[in-house]
């Protein structure tokens, strides 16, 4: 596979003709006769004008795309890949590669239409890329971005203002506002050299309205927008929610009424969804001191900030009134995760109950969204969650946004599963709990979602976690947990598996 931004090795004279994917015609005489000798004994062929191959297998627009940059460097020294190619590396759409040279002219190869513009030479900050060709820094490749064109689209040397603004919020979201701010001035010393002060004055309105030094109504991004207005957010995250709310809304889900909703039923399984919820987390009591836990809220005396998370988790999810309460703005979610967050985590003052963290967070090698973006990550995924109908859908969704949030310093899950619950319940719906012996699967189909991009494995996990409660029944204590026992849910993922 060949990537855009691969330079092609600089093929020396030394090595077998074979091995010299592109060669170059040249004035030297010998050369120039070798060359001919060459093609005559179908040992290259002519792809371009200048231009050879050895290889006879793929096509002249592949041969030409792979080769772009060496070919650029090798006929025409001295030009500088600019405008949207210093920054894109790669033809567009159409096929179009933009440069700055010493002349303006569109020049057509297999596969490619070089577009040249006459220009300034390359300057002091400017890279040498591939043989003589250079490549237009940063800043000045955004200058040159902002230039009028008068072409739309992929013809157009320009990327769109939509995509420079998210590229300049990206600077700030990664590397802080200081960060943006060396980029302007760098920007201003090169429009200065460049004579481009029209499109300094253009990034210079950009960035104060990122920065909320002006007024925002110039942006068009979304991304760049919520910044402006204070509430910045995770765009690849958001992605991500948008492929799990349309793996959701594209399908229908199966009812599974709630059999266990009388007062003693639905909390002998909130005693279980609790226990269970811990457990994931690494809480881990034997089931009897769970119970005794519970029965008198009492901590035990050795345990007292985990057995509080086994009450603060019961405390939610077994009273029923609470667990009818879901969102209907994205305020709302908000208020609700904190005072929900308060709940669970009452004892431990160190993670700052119902407060979001104030640092970032990581799970192995997945990090999760950046502090500052907690806030407006979670108003924008909103938006997702409000279009959702199916009350799995709706349970499925939001348990995913708080996890890949994960919006405070610990709790995370068990909040996200606290709040998918509820929109169960609000529905009548069979709640989820997710046994010890199913943890693995969870946690898996997790981590497929957010690596991969995956929603399958994740929704039918969850599919599966619910057919498997609908089977419950708790009308007491003993009665559940001896289905529970007889399905393998309190062993290890390595002992055995769910069954029901």
């Amino acid at each position: 596979m060949y990537f855009w931004f691969q330079i092609p090795l600089v093929v020396e004279k030394a090595l077998p003709i074979h091995l010299q994917e592109v060669i170059f015609s040249s004035s030297n005489p010998n050369i120039s006769r070798q060359i001919s000798s060459l093609e005559k004994g179908g040992k290259i062929r002519k792809i371009a004008p200048r231009i050879y191959t050895s290889n006879f297998t793929d096509s002249e627009e592949d041969i030409t795309k792979r080769n772009i940059f060496t070919i650029l460097g090798k006929l025409y020294p001295g030009a500088l890949l600019s405008h949207r190619s210093a920054i894109e590396f790669k033809p567009t759409s159409k096929g179009h590669i933009f440069a700055t040279y010493t002349y303006t002219k569109k020049i057509t190869l297999p596969g490619v239409t070089l577009r040249f513009l006459e220009g300034p030479a390359p300057i002091d900050g400017d890279t040498l890329f591939s043989g003589g060709l250079y490549v237009s820094q940063r800043e000045r490749a955004f200058l040159e971005n902002l230039q009028v064109s008068r072409k739309p689209g992929p013809e157009s040397k320009t990327l769109a203002l939509p995509e420079l603004e998210e590229k300049l919020e990206q600077i700030v979201r990664v590397n802080g506002e200081d960060a943006l701010n060396q980029f302007r001035d760098k920007a201003r010393e090169i429009a200065e050299k460049l004579d481009m002060r029209k499109e300094f004055e253009k990034l210079d309105r950009l960035i104060s309205a990122l920065l909320t030094t002006h007024p925002s109504k110039i942006l068009t991004s979304p991304v760049a927008m919520a910044r402006a207005f204070g509430t910045p957010y995770d765009p690849v995250r958001i992605k991500l929610f948008e492929t799990l709310f349309l793996a959701l809304n594209q399908r229908e889900f199966k009812n599974y009424p709630d059999i266990n909703l009388d007062p003693p039923s639905f909390k002998n399984f909130a005693f279980f969804e609790a226990y269970f919820s811990n457990y994931i987390e690494g809480t881990v009591f034997e089931l009897e001191e769970a119970k005794d836990i519970i029965n008198t809220e009492r901590p035990l005396p050795h345990r007292n900030e985990d057995s509080h998370d086994i009450l603060g988790t019961y405390k939610l999810v077994g009273n029923k009134k609470e667990m009818t309460i879901v969102p209907n703005s994205a305020e709302e979610l908000i208020n609700i995760l904190s005072y929900r967050h308060q709940v669970l985590l009452s004892a431990r003052p160190d993670k700052k109950p119902g407060q979001f963290k104030d640092k970032n967070n990581r799970a192995g090698n997945t990090h999760f969204v950046d502090y500052k973006l907690v806030r407006g990550t979670l108003i924008k995924g909103f938006e997702y969650y409000n279009v959702l109908n199916n009350p799995f859908a709706k349970a499925t969704y939001i348990m995913f946004l708080i996890s890949e949030i994960h919006p405070f310093l610990d709790g995370n899950g068990r909040i996200a599963r606290v709040m998918m619950n509820a929109e169960l319940v609000k529905a009548g719906q069979t709640r989820i709990m997710v046994p010890t012996v199913y943890r693995d699967d969870y946690l898996g189909a997790l981590r497929r979602l957010t690596r991969q991009s995956d929603p399958e494995v994740y929704i039918r996990m969850l599919q599966r976690a619910q057919n498997f409660c609908a089977m419950l029944e708790s009308k007491s204590i003993d009665l559940i947990e001896q289905q529970l026992e007889r399905s393998n849910a309190f062993k290890e993922h390595d002992e055995a598996r769910l069954i029901f």
